[in-house]
């Protein structure tokens, strides 16, 4: 399941029976392991440093970690999920599980980033491929990709900033 998703939180002017109706399904969301935040307070992500920033986490592991970052028509972050970890120089990913977290969150667009361990921000070749394959299939989707990212301790490399995308 995504590792975070956003969804808006149930207003309490409503009835008694629909709040705990609302909780319940919070509660077996968390249940599954999923990580439940209220929309109202999920940034926007309208830049590739806003999406850096979502990503610092990932800067400094020691394995490629792949992410999907699911956004909204207002690019307001709703779902994040690792996709792929890998080893220390490659992870391996395929769109249908990209594009998975994508659907099951109702995304606009998606935002795909992975780390490099070795420090290096400069994506490889195979990054290069990922990027096409995926842009490929969001456009057969309709799930436009937003951006690539490759984040790393020093920096990061944004596919649309370099005008790859």
């Amino acid at each position: 399941g995504l590792d975070i998703l956003y969804i808006p939180m149930y207003s309490y002017i409503h009835a008694r029976q629909g709040r705990r109706k609302h909780e319940m399904k919070l509660k077996k969301l968390e249940v599954l392991g999923w990580t439940v935040r209220d929309a109202g307070n999920a940034p926007i992500v309208s830049c590739a440093a806003e999406a850096a920033r979502e990503l610092d986490n990932i800067k400094s592991l020691d394995r490629e970690h792949f992410v999907v970052l699911c956004l909204s028509v207002l690019r307001m972050l709703i779902g994040r999920e690792t996709v792929s970890v890998g080893t220390l120089s490659a992870s391996l990913v395929h769109p249908r599980e990209i594009f998975k977290p994508a659907i099951m969150a109702n995304a606009a667009s998606i935002i795909v980033a992975h780390n490099h361990p070795s420090g290096d921000h400069c994506p490889s070749a195979e990054d290069r491929e990922v990027t096409r394959r995926i842009q490929r299939a969001g456009e057969l989707l309709g799930i436009p990709l937003a951006d690539h990212i490759v984040i790393s301790s020093t920096g990061y490399h944004s596919f649309r900033d370099a005008g790859s995308l």
